[in-house]
């Protein structure tokens, strides 16, 4: 797969990817000016006092950590919600968020909503009441406090006395000499350092009971402040993100419709599935009747005209090693794929090219030759089909030509018609008297060009493919299906057909894959919508013209 494939449905679909981008942009874009101004403020608590410790232990960490995280729930409780609408007097609480700072002792409280007073009161208001949730919140009995806070002045005098006590024993130690004295201030030594081991362990338990030394409590170390402006909505960020999600998500859509669409994506496609060339692609022809769609005649000038006569060359092209007239057969996998118009287009650019040119109507079941070149059918190839005799060929196939053969507009063009629809349309173009028509047809014509009925609804087109010398698929540029075509040719092949290649038709600029050859003829000649004028039907009138067309043996080529 080349680039130009990957990036081939973005370029098909780029309005898609540019409605959902700009609809979606437009959307978030007026939503976000709807939306009042957003405020946050947030206020930041401390578990324990281990950072006033200059040595805190890893359990201190540790249980601080986690008693950060169990507050951190406990203040999305209701308890805690509801004793803050309380004091504030509030009947509901903005957004708020309550998280354990990663790896610290830290508790932070986000608050956001549309009033900057409110953020700033409810984040103040939802950590004191997570103090108030704390064991040390001041709850307890005040005596009770002051009475451990007296007892702990008192050990910490009763320590220093101790500690300078110790001391003093040590360095009198230094200056004594007799055995039974150093022993004596040894013992007091060991009986004062027992005792300041008891006042420290006392100190500890009861420094656990306050403030001062307890692990759990909680301490604001930043209260919440009144916002200085809106934080959002971000209505730039809002629109971009709407864009580009919107974007990714047609992007997805794209591919998804790509990966779903089984149709014929570009020439490349043609040459894998079957090994035949893309011959030409037809851009889309409009027009109202048959007739207005004859692009050769009406139009001749035309973009369009000039894809039929690079077809044209492909054709001689492919037949250039054969000495004698040649037939052709265009024919198509389903119906309405436009190998009519294909076929009418083709012998018409032939005829103007100086050949002579039979165009027969082979599609015995849905006939549209003579509405295309507005005429009559009242007779045609089913008439010579029924009633010419082989053995008399060659006596009577004049006058049966001059009743059946109608002229056309374009000098070197003859037109036969399908006639009256039979009932055994398959019989009749694999018999052996049509084979021998088209025989002996060569006799009077450079080219003979067939329509026949779809491959893949009827056995005509197998049938006649073996009496062509070469066989023209024609493909709709955007319906028809890659397993189709390639059933097509197999069925062609099966026969030994000699297929010559595959015309794309109705393709548009937006047709994917074959973009450059619309632009090669619309770009190159030009979009020339002008006419051109028209041969006469008289020259290409009846009055004996068959016969002087019929070739001599000695003059003609190949025969």
């Amino acid at each position: 797969m080349e680039i130009r494939d990957l990036f081939s449905p973005l370029i098909r679909w780029w309005w898609l990817l540019l409605a959902a981008a700009g609809i979606a942009a437009a959307f978030s874009l007026f939503v976000g000016i709807q939306q009042p101004p957003i405020y946050r403020t947030s206020t930041t608590l401390m578990i324990g006092r281990a950072i006033e410790d200059p040595n805190p232990s890893d359990l201190q960490l540790y249980t601080s950590q986690q008693l950060a995280t169990t507050y951190a729930d406990i203040a999305q409780r209701q308890p805690v919600r509801d004793a803050t609408m309380q004091a504030l007097g509030l009947t509901w609480l903005p957004a708020y968020v309550v998280r354990p700072v990663a790896n610290t002792q830290l508790l932070e409280i986000a608050v956001t909503d549309t009033d900057p007073v409110r953020v700033q009161a409810v984040a103040n208001e939802l950590a004191n009441q997570l103090i108030l949730q704390s064991p040390t919140s001041g709850a307890e009995d005040l005596a009770r406090q002051e009475f451990i806070n007296q007892q702990l002045d008192d050990l910490e005098i009763k320590i220093q006395e101790t500690q300078d006590e110790i001391d003093a024993r040590q360095s009198e130690l230094s200056n004594l000499t007799s055995a039974r004295q150093i022993a004596d201030t040894q013992n007091q030594i060991y009986a004062l350092q027992s005792k300041l081991d008891t006042l420290r362990f006392n100190y500890t338990e009861l420094l656990g009971n306050t403030q001062r030394g307890a692990l759990n409590t909680l301490t604001i170390i930043e209260p919440a402040a009144l916002p200085g402006g809106p934080v959002g909505p971000n209505v730039p960020m809002m629109v971009i993100t709407a864009a580009v999600f919107a974007l990714a998500v047609a992007v997805g859509a794209v591919y998804l419709l790509a990966y779903l669409d089984n149709t014929i994506k570009s020439s490349e496609e043609i040459k894998h599935l079957t090994g035949l060339p893309m011959l030409v692609g037809i851009p889309v022809i409009t027009g109202e009747s048959y007739s207005d769609k004859l692009i050769a005649v009406k139009t001749p000038l035309s973009p369009i005209a000039e894809a039929y006569r690079s077809l044209r060359t492909a054709v001689q092209f492919s037949t250039i090693d054969r000495m004698e007239s040649t037939c052709l057969l265009v024919t198509s996998p389903n119906v309405s794929e436009g190998k009519s118009l294909t076929a009418a287009n083709l012998a018409a650019v032939i005829g103007q090219a100086g050949a002579r040119v039979l165009l027969i109507d082979s599609d015995l079941r849905r006939p549209v030759m003579h509405k295309i070149f507005g005429v009559e059918n009242r007779t045609g190839l089913t008439e010579l089909l029924r009633n010419i005799k082989v053995n008399e060929l060659d006596e009577s196939l004049d006058m049966w030509l001059e009743s059946t053969v109608q002229p056309t507009s374009t000098e070197g063009l003859w037109l036969l018609t399908s006639g009256p629809i039979p009932p055994n349309p398959s019989e009749l173009l694999g018999s052996n008297t049509n084979r021998m028509l088209l025989k002996a047809l060569r006799k009077y014509y450079d080219y003979i060009v067939m329509d026949s009925p779809p491959v893949l609804i009827v056995t005509d087109a197998v049938v006649l493919s073996t009496q062509a010398d070469g066989a023209i698929l024609v493909i709709d540029g955007d319906q028809t299906q890659k397993n189709q075509l390639r059933q097509a040719v197999d069925r062609l092949r099966e026969v030994n057909a000699n297929m010559l290649g595959v015309v794309v038709n109705r393709l548009s600029s937006k047709t994917d894959g074959y973009s450059g050859y619309y632009q090669y003829y619309y770009r190159r000649y030009g979009d020339s919508s002008y006419g051109h004028p028209h041969s006469s039907p008289g020259k290409n009138g009846k009055g004996g013209i068959l016969k002087r067309l019929r070739r001599d043996t000695s003059s003609s080529k190949g025969n």
